[in-house]
C-alpha cells in the first residue's frame, strides 16, 4: 500500500510493458468483436513528468527519455511513441498515461475496461481520470480478488493485465497463483504480466512455476539494461504473455535489439530475451 508508480513512471520497466500492451490492443481491434480489458494495479491513469515525484528519482530520462528524438526505432516503438505523443497533445506535453488511460484511448464502442485500484489516493486520481469515461468501470479493491468476479468476460476475448507493485519478494508467487486461478476461468484470454528485474533466482522461480502451471502458450519477455549482479536498483524487467498475439514474439525480437542498446546504462549492458516458456500441448 505504499508504492506510488509516479516515483518510476515513465521509466525502462513502463516503456516495455506499455510497448506491449498496445501491441496486443492492436491485435484485439483488429477484430470487430468487442473486447474487455481488466487492469488489475491499475494506478492513477496519467502522471506528470514534471511533478515532484517524477522530478526526485528522473527515472522516466532513462527510459522514455532516451527514445524521444531517437533515430532508427522500430515500429512497435513508434506505436507507442505515437500514443505517449496523443496523450502529451490532449492532457500536456509533460503528462504521461499509464496503462488503464492507453486501454481507455483504444477503445472501440462496445469494448470495455475495467480497472482496479485499492491505494485509496490512486484510485482516487484514476476516477477522477477516468470514472466517467464510455466504457469504462473504476473498481476499489484487491485486483487478483476482483478476477474471481470479473471472469470470464460476456465478451469472451479480452486482456487481463497484471502490474502489481511487488513491495516483497513473495509478490511473484501471488501473482503465478492469481494467473493460474484466472487462466482456469477464461482459458482463452490473452493474459500480460509484468515483474521487475532485480534478482535472477526470483524470476527464475517465477518462470518454473509457470512452467509446472501446465498453462499452454506462455511467452517469457526480459529486457535488462543494467548487470544483474549489482545488488541496488531494478537492472530491468520482464513479461509474462499468455495467448500473445499471432507473431508478437517477431515483432518483440525486432523491437528489443535496438530497445536495449538505446536504455542501457554503460555499453554492453543492454539484454533482451524472448522465450517460449510452453508452447501448445
Amino acid at each position: 500500500m505504499n508504492y506510488r508508480h509516479a516515483f518510476h513512471v515513465a521509466n525502462v520497466g513502463d516503456v516495455l510493458k506499455h510497448m506491449v500492451l498496445i501491441q496486443v490492443l492492436a491485435h484485439l481491434r483488429a477484430k470487430a468483436k468487442p473486447f474487455a480489458v481488466i487492469d488489475t494495479h491499475a494506478g492513477a491513469g496519467a502522471y506528470d513528468l514534471a511533478g515532484p515525484a517524477s522530478s526526485r528519482t528522473g527515472e522516466w530520462r532513462g527510459g522514455l527519455g532516451r527514445l524521444l528524438g531517437a533515430p532508427g526505432a522500430p515500429d512497435a516503438v513508434r506505436a507507442y511513441l505515437d500514443q505517449v505523443g496523443a496523450v502529451q497533445g490532449e492532457f500536456g506535453p509533460t503528462m504521461y498515461p499509464g496503462s488503464p488511460l492507453l486501454a481507455a484511448r483504444l477503445l472501440r464502442p462496445g469494448d470495455r475496461l475495467v480497472a482496479v485500484e485499492r491505494h485509496p489516493e490512486e484510485h482516487a486520481a484514476l476516477d477522477d481520470l477516468l470514472g466517467r469515461a464510455p466504457g469504462v468501470t473504476v473498481r476499489d479493491g484487491d485486483g487478483y480478488a476482483a478476477l474471481t468476479a470479473l471472469l470470464p468476460p460476456p465478451e469472451r476475448r479480452g486482456l487481463i493485465l497484471m502490474d502489481p507493485p511487488f513491495e516483497d519478494r513473495a509478490e511473484y508467487q501471488a501473482m503465478a497463483a492469481a494467473l493460474t486461478r484466472a487462466h482456469r476461468r477464461f482459458a482463452t484470454g490473452v493474459f500480460l504480466l509484468w515483474y521487475p528485474i532485480k534478482d535472477p533466482g526470483a524470476v527464475a522461480m517465477l518462470h518454473q512455476m509457470l512452467e509446472d502451471s501446465g498453462i499452454p502458450r506462455v511467452l517469457a519477455v526480459d529486457l535488462t539494461v543494467r548487470p544483474t549482479t549489482r545488488l541496488a536498483g531494478m537492472a530491468g524487467c520482464g513479461l509474462i504473455l499468455v495467448n500473445p498475439p499471432w507473431r508478437l514474439d517477431e515483432t518483440l525480437r525486432d523491437a528489443l535489439p535496438w530497445l536495449a542498446a538505446r536504455l542501457e546504462v554503460e555499453p554492453g549492458a543492454g539484454r533482451w530475451q524472448v522465450d517460449w516458456l510452453r508452447g501448445e500441448d
